[in-house]
């Protein structure tokens, strides 16, 4: 064992407190990680702060104010924001994009949990995980397309209907069916991401725990419980914070299913984001920037609330293994 010797105290040197000891200054490598820091952080920053913290500013700024987007702006302060609690469409809006989050997110991470317990047994998992993640990579468009055509009165979906008995098949287009329309594509196309994402968290959990659990005599939903699910804590969090902030932003599906070349969708299916496009592009009036701007506001304050409140519920010691 290595001895040290303590030699006498250099000349000029202060005196250690009774009861303190003296801390060793960084390294050579970590004074130079300190002075890359900001050589390196510095344009991640600049562009950040270009491209979103200067047009969020500016759209506090512009809800403040009634603007057409042409003309001056004139200064209303925070009347904005209560014309839009006192406009029934916001609060439809507002309901609709909280049930598109809730319920389009539980029904998401349920199928993902159970697919993810399937394929963790399965020996062509990789194969059937690339035929999950494939709806995601489809446009929005398409699904749009697709919709219209299957679901339509004479379409493939009631002629099959038929073949079962069912000559009075529901109104799948109509407008009270539009928002459970966009939930089931929502849930259809994020499941297999979401999926893919946790599954690649459970592939890197070493094989000798399930093999332990087996011996033990644990059942698949109990490996699954004590194994897969801590062990993927962290994956889940960070898939739940993104599907809190993708459902927020849901436009195109909304509008493909319910709007048409003349109309926008009926108010009962409208979401935060496609109020906020109706008040800047309004069809036939003057475009309402002030309160579009506003309602985005209101949307970001939010998911960041929302996103703030997941991560303390889903915060846990993090497992090593």
């Amino acid at each position: 064992m290595a001895t040290t010797i303590d030699g006498p105290p250099r000349a000029g040197a202060a005196p250690l407190r009774p009861g303190r000891t003296a801390r060793p200054g960084p390294g050579a490598l970590e004074r130079g990680r300190r002075r890359m820091f900001w050589p390196f952080t510095a344009p991640a920053l600049a562009v950040y702060a270009v491209l979103f913290v200067a047009p969020v500013g500016y759209a506090l700024w512009t809800s403040l104010h009634r603007w057409d987007g042409m003309g001056a702006m004139d200064w209303r302060g925070l009347q904005n924001y209560s014309l839009l609690f006192h406009d029934p469409r916001f609060r439809t809006s507002l309901v609709n994009t909280l049930e598109l989050m809730v319920i389009g997110g539980t029904v998401t991470f349920v199928l993902s949990f159970a697919l993810t317990l399937v394929l963790r047994e399965m020996r062509a998992r990789l194969f059937a995980r690339s035929v999950l993640f494939f709806p995601s990579l489809v446009n929005g468009m398409v699904f749009g397309i697709a919709a219209g055509f299957l679901f339509s009165p004479t379409g493939p979906v009631n002629r099959a209907l038929e073949l079962f008995g069912v000559t009075t098949p529901p109104r799948w287009l109509s407008t009270d069916n539009l928002l459970p329309m966009v939930l089931g594509t929502l849930v259809w196309t994020a499941t297999g991401y979401y999926t893919s994402i946790i599954m690649a968290a459970v592939d890197q959990i070493p094989e000798h725990l399930y093999e332990a659990a087996e011996l033990d005599g644990a059942g698949p939903f109990q490996r699954f419980r004590h194994i897969t699910l801590p062990c993927a804590w962290d994956v889940i969090a960070v898939c739940a914070v993104l599907w809190t902030v993708s459902s927020v932003k849901i436009f195109e599906l909304i509008l493909l299913y319910g709007g048409s070349t003349n109309a926008y969708p009926p108010v009962s299916s409208w979401n935060t984001a496609v109020y906020v496009y109706a008040e800047a592009f309004p069809q036939g009036t003057v475009p309402r920037l002030g309160t579009a701007t506003a309602a985005a506001t209101v949307s970001l304050a939010m998911v960041t609330l929302i996103t703030v409140v997941l991560r303390r519920l889903l915060r846990r010691e993090p497992i090593e293994y």
